[in-house]
């Protein structure tokens, strides 16, 4: 490998990394207003209404987080495609899981399966509710009843349970997604030296399991909940 290619790949995994925290944000963000809808209906509504009607939210962070969505999965198979013509060694000739786990060669697949959900819930939540205020144009948020429609549409979608299988298959590999690209991007910005290794890859196990088990237990919750 050249140079100049060394410390182009060394920049797309920046990216990549820096793209993959940023999104790490998200989630926690978007599992607190979801667990929410566990404790309090009336506050998972107003929280929710705010995030879908306020402007800074709607016009600049939500443009922002489809780009990183859409960058990150782009540069992650850039990067995967770039790394399996690297190899010099074909894995016929070895054994690769003696030098790396299973999930640092699979990330493509993880990717994939977490991109595959991202465009379920895009079909489930982003899409209708693009629809229902630019596209109907109705900003207000409510049913005909007078309250807020979120807590509704939420319950709705968790009411088959091919859906929720699908949801919690996938949290499972973002969750293996996580546990190795938690890791991952603090190497790649060079935040894995001495103690910090350690204390950053056990609070990346913990992050890898709370958050996607946080996502599961809203998704039973009130699958469970319902009458079928």
């Amino acid at each position: 490998m050249s140079k100049s290619s060394f410390y182009t790949s060394v920049g797309y995994k920046i990216l990549m990394a820096l793209s993959g925290l940023f999104l790490m944000v998200f989630l926690v963000q978007h599992l607190t207003i979801n667990m929410l809808s566990v404790i309090s209906p009336d506050t998972f509504n107003e929280a929710s209404h705010f995030m879908g009607t306020n402007p800074l939210v709607q016009f600049l962070l939500q443009p922002v987080l489809m780009f990183a969505v859409i960058f990150h999965f782009v540069m992650g198979f850039v990067l995967e495609l770039k790394n399996r013509n690297a190899r010099s060694v074909d894995y016929a000739f070895k054994n690769p899981s003696t030098s790396s786990s299973w999930m640092s060669r699979n990330m493509i697949i993880s990717g994939l399966t977490v991109l595959a959900f991202l465009v379920l819930h895009f079909v489930d939540f982003w899409i209708p509710e693009i629809n229902t205020k630019y596209v109907l144009g109705d900003m207000t948020g409510l049913m005909a009843d007078g309250n807020y429609r979120y807590f509704h549409e939420l319950r709705h979608e968790f009411q088959s349970l091919p859906r929720v299988i699908a949801y919690v298959v996938a949290f499972i590999f973002l969750a293996l997604h996580l546990q190795h690209g938690f890791k991952s991007s603090f190497q790649s910005v060079g935040l894995t030296n001495g103690n910090k290794r350690l204390a950053l890859l056990k609070f990346g196990n913990l992050f890898a399991i709370v958050v996607p088990l946080g996502f599961v237990v809203v998704a039973l919750f009130h699958f469970l909940t319902q009458s079928h």
